[in-house]
């Protein structure tokens, strides 16, 4: 028999034309089970239930409604634990204010702990409430961000036990084991409501609890374990998140759940039983490329010999140095060099040069004043040992990539070669790289080095010492850029600016033994040997 309480009946009418909310007493994810019903007629409903003498229908749980004028409720956002033991994070910029409208995954704020700074993002949709901490202020884990004025009202559901013991309904054999597991009652109870209201009067039937199992979504369908995360990549790929089976604590949806689902385009075992009726088919989602599994690989003799050595560089604290140097007066030397190559092809093992001999001939007349710049450090362990071996030979060596990987050959004796015989080596040596056959003799012995990064692109560079040489530069790539220039027009010299050919250097040397002004005073002889190549003649003996 169908009872409601005198207290009910007059908060359902002094409710008309208000909406009445059942809502779960329970809410994850910011999900909620929402209904609503016309407060008119539910009065009318509930007046004609009462006076039926003796309705012939039964119902599991019969419900109290409160109903409360709830237009909007306003949720805390609490900032959740980011991981790595961090207790708190300092709150660097807000995207948001108070007033303005989010929708989930809309950014919020950036918040800075000790280790990163991190972007939150909101898991509700709904008008920003207000800010619970200023640009600079410390934010606990745990605690509220801000608070968002969501869509959604809430009323209170209270459940109460059927009054007549003479009641036909079988009550259920065990208990819910939380409040989730009810959501199927409430929804039962309310297409009774409705049924109800469709039938004439005195003919009030209660439609069979069979029927609107399968109307009735589970608790499964009703709320989804996920993080934001995880919930971003399904609606990326448009996918109803309540159709994949978690694998998480919890059943929570993992990422690799989803990934899992893009792969074969459906998940048979998430899938509810209910009828195809009640539920639309939910067509299969184009699958997409997941993404590959990761694979351990040794490594290789290069890389082990370059983790080795680069291991070791930890140990020497660098001091850094750039610079430009103009190419205009070196692209004429080269041009008149490669003229003179094309005359006696037969005498070289190559067509033409490229800029790398002229600059490594430079530095190499740079060295002989500078010699620091090509000793190295020996018995560096303990300062009362340690001692600087100055190198006669400039044997420059010039970084390489090769199929194998980076390695760094050298040329020996630069300071006996000239330029012609230098891009001869250079050449031999390119070609042994590129066929992973250059012999060890080559990579020995090496003075001081050269990084030609610039030949595949890149400015500047920060190159790392190895420990048997005191310095290293880096070489970026060639651009055409404005310079002021004092040239001459009408007798007199004007300052103008032109268009000139730059190409930057970067530099890095052991700090323990070469201090910054060396090296500028080095690269500064170095700069006017490129840029006046006609002077390395007057060098040479």
């Amino acid at each position: 028999m169908f009872s409601a309480s005198r207290s009910s009946l007059n908060v359902l009418r002094s409710k008309v034309g208000q909406s009445t909310y059942i809502s779960t007493a329970r809410m994850i994810s910011g999900q909620r089970l929402k209904y609503s019903i016309a407060t008119k007629a539910a009065t009318t409903l509930c007046i004609k239930a009462v006076r039926q003498p003796r309705a012939n229908f039964s119902i599991n749980h019969i419900h109290r409604f409160h109903a409360s004028a709830l237009a909007n409720a306003k949720v805390p956002f609490l900032l959740a634990d980011i991981g790595e033991g961090i207790t708190e994070c300092e709150v660097i910029q807000w995207f948001v204010k108070a007033g303005d409208k989010v929708e989930e995954f809309d950014r919020l704020c950036e918040v800075q702990s000790d280790k990163a700074s991190v972007e939150i993002t909101s898991r509700f949709t709904g008008t920003i409430a207000s800010l619970k901490y200023k640009v600079g202020d410390m934010a606990k884990v745990g605690s509220p961000l801000v608070e968002i004025e969501t869509n959604d009202g809430a009323a209170v559901e209270e459940p109460i036990a059927a009054p007549d013991a003479t009641s036909t309904s079988t009550p259920p054999t065990t208990a819910p084991e939380d409040g989730l597991r009810g959501h199927s009652n409430v929804i039962q109870d309310m297409n009774a409501v409705a049924a109800m209201m469709d039938s004439p009067p005195g003919k009030v039937e209660a439609p069979k609890v069979e029927a609107t199992k399968a109307e009735a979504p589970t608790a499964e369908h009703i709320l989804t374990f996920a993080t934001p995360a995880v919930r971003r990549v399904a609606k990326e790929n448009s996918i109803d998140i309540s159709l994949i089976k978690g694998t998480g604590k919890s059943g929570r949806v993992m990422k690799e759940d989803v990934l899992a689902y893009l792969a074969n385009g459906q998940q048979s075992a998430a899938a509810p039983k209910t009828s195809s009726a009640s539920i639309a088919t939910v067509s299969p989602v184009k699958a997409h490329r997941p993404v590959g599994e990761d694979e351990i690989a040794p490594l290789s003799k290069i890389q082990k010999a370059m983790f080795k050595q680069m291991t070791k560089s930890l140990s020497i604290p660098h001091v850094g140095f750039a610079d430009e140097i103009i190419l205009d007066n070196a692209i004429a030397f080269r041009r008149a060099l490669n003229d003179y190559v094309a005359k006696s092809p037969e005498k070289y093992n190559f067509e033409k040069i490229s800029y790398m001999p002229i600059i490594i001939k430079a530095l190499s007349i740079a060295l002989e004043e500078y010699p620091i710049m090509n000793a190295c450090v020996i018995d560096g362990e303990d300062p009362s040992t340690a001692k600087l071996k100055y190198r006669a030979s400039h044997n420059i060596g010039i970084a390489m990539d090769t199929p194998g990987g980076l390695i760094v050959p050298n040329i020996k004796n630069v300071q006996n070669l000239s330029v012609l015989e230098i891009a001869s080596e250079l050449t031999r040596l390119q070609e042994l790289g590129k066929k992973n056959a250059i012999p060890l003799a080559d990579l020995k012995d090496g003075t001081v080095s050269l990084s030609n990064v610039g030949s595949i692109g890149g400015t500047y560079l920060h190159p790392i010492i190895v420990t048997s040489e005191v310095a290293i530069a880096a070489i970026g790539n060639m651009q055409r850029l404005p310079r002021f220039k004092m040239i001459e027009e009408d007798g007199k010299m004007v300052e103008r600016v032109v268009a000139q050919q730059i190409v930057n250097v970067s530099w890095s040397a052991d700090h323990r033994v070469i201090d910054g002004a060396t090296i500028a005073r080095l690269n500064a002889l170095w700069k006017t040997m490129i840029e006046n190549p006609v002077l390395m003649g007057a060098m040479l003996r």
